[in-house]
């Protein structure tokens, strides 16, 4: 009976975009090599992949090197070269367990274990299937633990272990619930066992219900399984009509060659059992024939395997002689670059020193006139010497002279601050006396009228004021001019309290001289912002100072 091995030869991962282009060929080659290998143009997939290999070992790009050693082995596997094959599954599972992580690992694993399951080296390959199978459990990808545990039933069953065969179907079973085609191999697996242990109603039962269910039967040989099931258990229970019948339908499928061979053999058997000797020998010809036609195919195979072991080794060889070429090229390059390198040299040599002559001529002449410029700057400075002592003169004069301006201002400011001072007293003063004036009770009195009287005769603010504005107006020019030019709306008392502020006297002086509140004096001062129509962020001094 065929084993039924889930085999996971083709391993082929698309890197991203975002990769370097040089990454990114690589795949490539990968990719193109794969599908030469699935059309059976095996010499032109490992070519592909030899280049794609050297370019990854050369670059360190261990997924790649991985990959395309993994693929080599997949085509020596396929053209029958089992040694070879297993000699580059074992360097890609160094290469995955140094520098790669388990998603590789197991797959190499589990192409190594099939290796050693076709040589028939059942306890190697049980080996290797229970570390793909525990990496998978370590991983939790429940699929993947399905898969290897029926790998490990059907080694089981090879080695007449029903009873661990049987129990690893059993686990597998589960696992594999979205996976049918896999459910439907393990349960073939369990009916081979139940056949092994003499079970063979049950396992034909089992083999008649999947017969049926099963959609795709070509899957991995799976109607060949179940017809091969149900003709031996009936040549057990020596049913043999039905026996042979079901052996021919098997024949019908058109079986590979290693298939056919077991079923020619199952099918002498059975004419030997039915003592129909001719025919149980025409099949035992029939088997030779198979065989002869197998070996052909081996031969062939062998053929092809050194065909394309010399196509590799060509291309190896003429890869080397690229190289090599490419080495000689590159000496050539560098030098070039050398005799290039000393011209350069020698040409700046050359051009550093006529540099040299020339900067040395331009030092000379730059000496000589430096010198000149240092006989013109001496006579240059000393009449800058002079006219410096002159302007220091003349500024002392002016200094001298604004000192004595702004002690006659300061004066000034003291004797206008004075008689202003003197003409609010007068002002209010007169205020009182309109006061009194103004009431009847004291307009009967006669000696207080005549009182009123010579103190009003005794004021004259008028005079005292024209007397300050005209000295004011000598010391501060045409300030004046130019605030009732600007303003004509102010009356006299509003020009008197702005002298005030324009000497700079503070709020609190103000008040005290006009015999006023603070608060009074700076409503006063508002209103007469107001009245010159001032904005509210403009500061009354200072706009006065700027007139």
């Amino acid at each position: 009976m065929a084993t039924r091995y889930l085999c996971f030869l083709f391993c082929f991962v698309f890197c991203s975009t975002a990769l370097a282009q040089s990454v990114a060929q690589c795949d490539t080659l990968i990719k193109q090599g794969v599908e030469a290998m699935q059309r059976g143009q095996h010499v032109k997939s490992l070519e592909l992949l030899t280049q794609a290999r050297s370019m990854a070992k050369k670059n360190r790009w261990h997924k790649q090197e991985f990959l395309a050693i993994n693929n080599i082995g997949a085509n020596y596997y396929l053209i029958l070269e089992y040694g070879e094959a297993l000699n580059l599954y074992l360097e890609a599972y160094t290469i995955a367990l140094k520098e790669l992580d388990a998603t590789q690992e197991v797959v190499v694993l589990n192409n190594i274990a099939i290796l050693y399951s076709k040589e028939k080296k059942y306890d190697k390959a049980t080996d290797y299937f229970l570390k793909a199978y525990g990496i998978a459990k370590d991983n939790k990808d429940d699929v993947k633990v399905g898969m290897y545990a029926m790998n490990l039933g059907n080694v089981a069953n090879e080695q007449g272990d029903t009873q661990r065969a049987r129990a690893y179907f059993t686990e597998a079973l589960p696992l594999l619930k979205g996976q049918p085609q896999f459910q439907t191999l393990a349960k073939i697996g369990i009916a081979d066992g139940d056949l092994q242990e003499g079970r063979t109603q049950l396992a034909r039962q089992t083999a008649f219900e999947l017969l049926q269910k099963t959609k795709d039967l070509d899957f991995n040989d799976t109607g060949i399984s179940l017809l091969t099931i149900i003709a031996k258990s009936y040549g057990k229970e020596n049913q043999l009509p039905l026996a042979l019948d079901y052996a021919q339908r098997i024949l019908d499928r058109r079986p590979n060659l290693d298939t056919k061979m077991a079923v020619f053999e199952l099918l002498s058997e059975l004419h030997f059992k039915n003592k129909t000797f001719q025919t149980a020998l025409a099949y035992k010809d029939s088997i030779l024939k198979a065989s002869e036609q197998l070996q052909e195919i081996k031969n062939g195979k062998l053929f092809e395997s050194g065909k394309v072991k010399f196509e590799i080794q060509n291309y190896r060889n003429e890869l080397a002689l690229k190289e090599s070429r490419l080495a000689s090229e590159r000496k050539i390059f560098y030098s070039v670059l050398a005799v290039l390198f000393v011209i350069a040299a020698f040409v700046v040599v050359i051009l550093r020193n006529r540099s040299l002559q020339y900067k040395q001529k331009k030092l000379v002449a730059e000496r000589n006139q430096h010198a000149l410029a240092f006989e013109l700057e001496k006579e240059k400075s000393d009449n800058l010497l002079l006219e410096k002592q002159i302007i220091e003169k003349e500024s002392l004069a002016l200094l001298e002279q604004e000192r004595l301006k702004s002690e006659l201002e300061a004066r000034n400011r003291k004797l206008s601050a004075k008689a202003l001072y003197l003409s609010g007293r007068n002002q209010m003063i007169e205020d009182i006396l309109s006061d009194l004036s103004q009431s009847p009770e004291h307009a009967k009195d006669t000696a207080l009228v005549n009182h009123i009287k010579i103190l009003k005769n005794h004021l004259k603010t008028d005079a005292e004021w024209d007397s300050f504005i005209t000295h004011f107006e000598e010391v501060n020019q045409t300030f004046l001019n130019t605030l009732k030019a600007k303003h004509p709306s102010l009356t006299a008392n509003d020009i008197r309290f702005i002298a005030y502020i324009y000497m700079n006297l503070s709020t609190k002086e103000i008040a005290s001289m006009l015999n006023v509140t603070p608060e009074a004096c700076r409503k006063r001062k508002e209103r007469i912002s107001a009245k010159m129509e001032l904005p509210e962020n403009v500061n009354l001094y200072d706009y006065l100072a700027s007139l």
